[in-house]
């Protein structure tokens, strides 16, 4: 048989549960707590090692053997000057001080055509033999003369020594020296006639055989004749232009004319392949088209490599403004990574992307607005390089 518990047994019973219970309690909060640190911990380590991959993926590694093998060039951010320019269309055509539209001069059949289309001949070069009776005629006619010529000329000596010796009139003589100098007149005008023509005086050969030749060196850009053909007096036959130096022709609008000045120096740029070049303002217009309203100006270029060939659409480039810059960076240093404008800044590694805010640009330096220090290194050649580079090495690190 049980027996009920006293009093004081039961507070010792309800003293021994909440002892168990505050335990309980205390050992759930310090579990939580310590649970919390971890992950708390946890988070931390990982995210350290996130970045620490971002930083190693946002440099292109390059160390200087592989710089120089694969051709960029290191500069350092600095002052430079800056151009504004103004552009204008323009297209380059031949130089009409050193072209010439070739003609006969006198009617003939062809009889041979040595010259080329677009062959390089050089002055006095024989470009095609005209058969014509012109030639033969004047030829002739320097002939007679020439022969008159001697006649007179005997005629003169002989009357001369009877003169002098006191056996033929005076009369006499002065004729006789009267007849000389007609002859001679006359086989100078012969002469001049055939120089007029481009033709010589030698009547050694075929009278009527015609040499047309070169007037100076240079190409010949047009061709219209053949062997057999019948070519007029006046007709053009050949084009020879020296295309070693060229035209730049530009249409200059009313409001740009005041910075187009002859002697200005220009930059003209092709529009159909990379290359430039410079050239002074030989000419500006004085009128406006009705039509178009602009002005015609003209650029001379140096051509020695042939490469400024007419018909070229171009673009010139005409400095209106020159400014000095605190910092700048070779144009072909801007690269657009992520959608920023950045410099590869050289580091121990190899390039990080520098982001930097660009100002006024004139198609060689780039002013540097921010994000970028005077003498800093830069990939100034071949960053295009440096650019793939980091794509790659952000694509292994995605991965």
């Amino acid at each position: 048989m049980m027996t009920k518990p006293n009093k004081k047994q039961t507070y010792a019973i309800l003293a021994i549960l909440c002892a168990g219970i505050l335990l309980g309690l205390l050992i759930l909060l310090g579990g939580n707590h310590a649970s919390g640190d971890a992950d708390e911990h946890g988070h931390a380590e990982n995210q350290t090692h996130a970045e620490g991959q971002e930083s190693k993926a946002a440099t292109a590694a390059f160390d200087d053997t592989r710089i120089k093998a694969a051709g960029i060039a290191l500069a350092e951010a600095g002052p430079a000057t800056i151009r504004t320019t103004v552009t204008l269309p323009g297209e380059i055509g031949f130089n009409q001080d050193r072209t010439a539209h070739v003609v006969p001069r006198l009617a003939g059949v062809v009889q041979s055509v040595p010259a080329n289309l677009g062959q390089s001949v050089k002055k006095g070069e024989v470009l095609a033999v005209l058969a014509s009776t012109q030639l033969s005629e004047q030829r002739s006619e320097l002939l007679a003369v020439r022969q008159r010529l001697s006649l007179a000329r005997n005629i003169y000596q002989r009357e001369k020594q009877l003169w002098e010796e006191k056996i033929s009139a005076e009369q006499d003589y002065l004729q006789a020296r009267a007849n000389l100098q007609e002859a001679e007149i006359a086989v100078q005008n012969a002469q001049q006639k055939l120089a007029a023509l481009g033709a010589d005086g030698s009547t050694a050969g075929a009278y009527n055989r015609y040499e047309l030749r070169a007037p100076f060196d240079g190409t010949v850009v047009e061709k219209h004749l053949a062997p057999g053909e019948a070519v007029a007096a006046d007709a053009n036959v050949f084009t020879v232009s020296d295309l070693a130096t060229v035209w730049a022709e530009v249409a200059v609008p009313a409001s740009e004319l005041h910075i187009v000045r002859v002697g200005e120096t220009v930059t003209v740029r092709a529009t159909a392949f990379d290359s430039s070049a410079q050239g002074k303002v030989a000419y500006v217009g004085a009128l406006l088209g009705q039509q178009t309203r602009t002005a015609q100006a003209r650029v001379t270029l140096q051509n020695p490599d042939g490469n400024w060939r007419p018909g070229l659409y171009v673009n010139v480039e005409i400095a209106t403004q020159e400014t000095q810059v605190p910092v700048a960076v070779a144009a072909d240093a801007i690269q657009e990574v992520d959608g920023r404008r950045v410099v590869f800044v050289r580091t121990a590694d190899g390039f990080i992307p520098q982001v930097v805010k660009t100002g006024r640009d004139d198609g060689n330096h780039v002013e540097i607005v921010e994000g970028l220090q005077t003498g800093a290194r830069y990939a100034a050649e071949g960053s295009f390089i440096v650019k793939s580079e980091l794509g790659k090495a952000q694509a292994e690190h995605s991965h």
